[in-house]
């Protein structure tokens, strides 16, 4: 079976911020290889609401990326996350990032498993070995506004300092920021 690198962000502006991170957390946990800190961050998109608890996840996996999507989707669901506004206030968020595979074979499996479908995967280097990319709307690959997020990337590279994302290091993109947003970040509190 395929072992998958998933970088996830998790976020919540919505009723117990902690504890509902904490329940992504404790889903992962088995297969978690590295967490960042809990940030607060403001939020992102234009829409006015209450500032956000954020986190990255680093986890290895033997769901696939639609397996993993699922996961994500049944844990906002259990938390009750309504899709009213988009980028509007949530109870909670979980966003795939990233999704690397270590070997070329196991890239053909996850490309077999898409094969008949209208968005296969694709695989592009990455230190680590295939990084999957899909143009899927249900799931895009690498998550298409992740480097140039501040609350993604600044706690990605707390988690992975030595973090790649689209061949270039999640460090170069945390330099690339601007002063106004990465001042905006504050780490608040930590898993465990």
């Amino acid at each position: 079976m395929a072992k998958l690198r998933a970088v996830l962000s998790i976020g919540s502006n919505k009723d117990d911020r902690r504890q509902l991170l904490h329940t992504v957390w404790e889903h992962f946990r088995p297969e978690l290889l590295h967490a960042s800190s809990i940030w607060a961050t403001p939020p992102w998109g234009g829409v006015d609401q209450d500032e956000f608890l954020n986190a990255t996840l680093v986890i290895e996996t033997t769901s696939t990326p639609d397996e993993l999507l699922r996961r994500g989707q049944a844990l906002e669901a259990q938390a009750r996350r309504t899709r009213e506004v988009r980028w509007g206030p949530r109870t909670l968020d979980v966003d795939i990032v990233q999704c690397v595979v270590a070997k070329d074979a196991d890239m053909a499996a996850m490309s077999a498993q898409r094969a008949d479908d209208e968005y296969p995967f694709t695989g592009v280097p990455h230190p680590q070995g295939q990084e999957i990319v899909s143009v899927d709307p249900a799931l895009t690959l690498p998550h298409p506004y992740a480097h140039e997020r501040a609350f993604v990337l600044v706690p990605w590279l707390e988690a992975e300092p030595n973090a790649v994302l689209r061949g270039m290091s999640v460090a170069e993109y945390v330099r690339d920021l601007s002063p106004a947003d990465l001042g905006q970040l504050r780490a608040v509190d930590s898993f465990g």
